[in-house]
Order: structure tokens, then sequence, then C-alpha cells
């Protein structure tokens, strides 16, 4: 398992490095120089210059690229162009914003994915198991800002059940202007983690343990809680931590139609600014944490399943 978990670290590590790179190759693709967005088109040339200079942006790109990663090292993520604020401060104020959207979103929907799964499997071929089987496609047929834009309209304007615009002020006023957003991005993945336990669960139930303990006469429900679920979870598992990735895109959306603070609608404003630091940051934390809860996921499915270390 520590060998196992090892691979994983060093693999993730790899990840990080390549993702960070191909971002910096491609911001410097995009249009328009961030020094005279900054100083504003009646800048002098000379003033432009020592902006770029002070930026770093003269250098050679892969003289940028080592640079950016050595100041990592030094826990140093640079500075906003703007306010001069340090980069990771900027960061960590909105990433909580968005950690608590996501957790709350993939919480609720995989607790009544698995839920739903289950419950199809065991009535397959009912009514149950019909009805669920259409409301999984349905829901993941629909992007997350379509269902954050019909949810204003719904819930917010003609309802006016539900805030729609910002975080909130305090525990309930933060829980309220959570429901829209948690819902938008979570009802996705009620439909794909209740079509993965299904199919799994189908495949799982056949299992000669699982005969097995039928034969000698153990209850029902316990065969399913403790020999099927265990195991036909596992494939939901992976699909979260793999689907973090989604989930941060999701956000980006989400944010930005309901107006929340959160790490997605600084980096589109950090885009649009070509605020160079704040985007490189934002995107090395947040695939840090796409990295990180992937690497989590495995150690997880891999511990649940001897079988998965033993491939390696």
């Amino acid at each position: 398992m520590i060998l196992y978990a090892a691979q994983r670290l060093v693999l993730s590590v790899v990840i990080i490095m390549v993702a960070v790179s191909i971002l910096s190759l491609m911001l410097h693709v995009v249009p328009g120089d961030p020094a005279v967005m900054i100083l504003g088109p009646r800048a002098t040339p000379e003033l432009i210059e020592q902006t770029r200079q002070a930026m770093g942006l003269d250098r050679p790109l892969p003289v940028q690229i080592v640079t950016f990663f050595g100041n990592i090292l030094r826990g140093d993520l640079g500075q906003d162009v703007f306010t001069g604020r340090s980069v990771a401060q900027i960061v960590f104020e909105q990433l909580p914003y968005t950690l608590i959207l996501i957790s709350v979103a993939i919480a609720w929907a995989a607790a009544l994915g698995i839920v739903l799964g289950s419950y199809s499997a065991l009535r397959r071929n009912t009514w149950l198991d019909t009805l669920t089987g259409v409301l999984s496609v349905g829901t993941i047929s629909i992007p997350a800002f379509v269902m954050a834009l019909y949810s204003v309209l719904i819930f917010a304007v003609w309802l006016n059940w539900l805030p729609a615009i910002g975080a909130g002020q305090g525990v309930w006023g933060g829980a309220k202007h959570l429901i829209l957003p948690a819902f938008a991005i979570g009802v996705a993945w009620v439909g794909y983690v209740a079509r993965i336990v299904r199919a799994s669960m189908l495949e799982v139930v056949n299992y000669p343990h699982v005969r097995m303990a039928r034969a000698f006469g153990l209850p029902e429900g316990r065969i399913i809680r403790s020999h099927v679920l265990r195991i036909a979870v596992l494939p939901a598992v992976t699909l979260i931590g793999t689907g973090v990735a989604h989930l941060f895109s999701a956000a980006v959306f989400v944010e930005v139609i309901f107006a929340r603070p959160g790490i997605g609608a600084l980096i589109v404003q950090a885009v649009n600014e070509r605020n160079y630091p704040i985007v490189l940051g934002a995107v090395l934390v947040t695939t840090g944490i796409i990295v990180l809860a992937t690497l989590i996921s495995d150690l997880i499915v891999a511990w649940l399943d001897p079988r998965q270390r033993e491939e390696l």
C-alpha cells in the first residue's frame, strides 16, 4: 500500500508540473499585452517596457516557467499586478467558497445517487428502475449552467423561495445562498452515480462470495450492505475523484451566474484582465486539489479492493 501511494504521489506531482507548463504556453497565445492592459493605451513605451520587466515577461518563456516553479518551492505564488497583494492570499481567500460549494454539491448528489442506484438494481425492470433510468439520463444531459439559469428563473424569480445573488452572511444566510448553486452543480451527478452504482451492483450480486453468503443463510440486508454495496460503490468513488475537475469547471459558470465569490469567478476575472500571476496561482492551486482528490479516490479504492494494488 505504501509503494502504491508513493507511485501515485510521484505521478501527481508530474501531472501538476505539466498542467502549469501547458497553461503558461496557452496564456502567451492569448492576444493582448498584459502591460498595456494594466497601464492603459496612453502609457509610454518606456513605462510599458518597465512593467514587462517587472512582471518578467521580457524573459524567454522557458525561463519564466522555471522561475515560476522555483518560486513555488519557496511558497511564493507572486503578486497581483493591480493591487500588489500576494497571489496566495487572494487565491486562498476565494478558495473556501468554491470548496464548500463543490463539497455540498457532490455530497448530496452522491448520497442520493447511491440510494437510487441501489434500489434500481435491487428492483430491476420495475417501474422504479425505469423511472430512475429516465431521470438519470435526463439530468446527465443538462449542463450545469443551463440548470443554474433555470434554477434562478424558477426558484428565485417566479417562486421567490431562495436568493440567487451572492454568498450570504452568517450560517443561515450562507446556507440559503448555497442551495441553488449546489443543486445546479450536483443534479447531473445524481444520474452519473445512480447509473454506475446500478450497473456495478448487478454485477456484484452474482459474485461467488455473495452466493455463498446467501447459501449460509445470512440476512439479505446484511449481504447487500456488507458484501455487495461495499464493492459496488468503488466505481462511484473513482468517478467522483476523477470528476472533481468537471466540478471545478461547472463551478466557474455557476459562480458567475449566481455572482458568488470563488476561485472560478476569480480565474474568469483574471483571464479577462490578463493578470498572469493570479491565473497561474489559481490554476496551480486548483490543479493541486484536483490531483489530490484523484489520489485520495485511488487510495480509497485500493484500500477497499486489494486487487487494485496488485495491478502495479
